[in-house]
């Protein structure tokens, strides 16, 4: 598959230990690795667009066949559009499967020139989610096991209690 551009998307709102993971067995499958960083107008991130991006680069720094972007709307549009023919979905849990299943049947009904690949995440990882990070990271907890130093430190100054006046 070495001839073959894949997308790995998300909102990597932080990107963890898990998301890194799955992006450097991405890079060593596939010829290119796109991570599509998706926008959602429902959603309201902790991080910016730019924020998530520029960890994302430092993170994946040293891999020359990865590449940071960004989508709205439909992910199987936006692969479409950039000519991918894989979407890289990782699996935490069984309840992964159904709902990744789901959406994986719906999108080769759209475009079933387009499959997707599902990588088990490495079992250290199964529980880590970004949600979980932010939590945690919100109390003032120690999310360095379970992300990058850069994410650590921009959790720390997001979630900075201000100096009283």
């Amino acid at each position: 598959m070495k001839d073959v551009l894949a997308v790995y998307a998300g909102s990597f709102d932080p990107p963890t230990f898990g998301h890194f993971d799955l992006i450097q067995r991405a890079s060593k499958v596939f010829a290119e690795v796109i991570i599509a960083i998706g926008r959602h107008p429902s959603k309201k991130p902790l991080f910016t667009l730019e924020e998530r991006t520029n960890m994302l680069r430092e993170i994946t720094q040293g891999m020359d066949n990865v590449r940071i972007d960004f989508f709205d709307g439909l992910l199987i549009h936006y692969c479409d559009k950039v000519g991918a023919r894989v979407i890289v979905r990782g699996l935490r849990a069984a309840s992964d499967f159904e709902y990744e299943l789901q959406i994986a049947h719906a999108n080769a009904d759209m475009s079933p020139q387009i499959d997707t690949v599902f990588l088990p995440t490495r079992t250290k990882y199964t529980f880590i989610s970004a949600s979980l990070i932010r939590e945690i990271a919100s109390h003032g907890g120690d999310v360095s096991h379970y992300a990058p130093a850069i994410v650590c430190e921009a959790l720390k100054a997001k979630f900075a209690k201000p100096a009283d006046g």
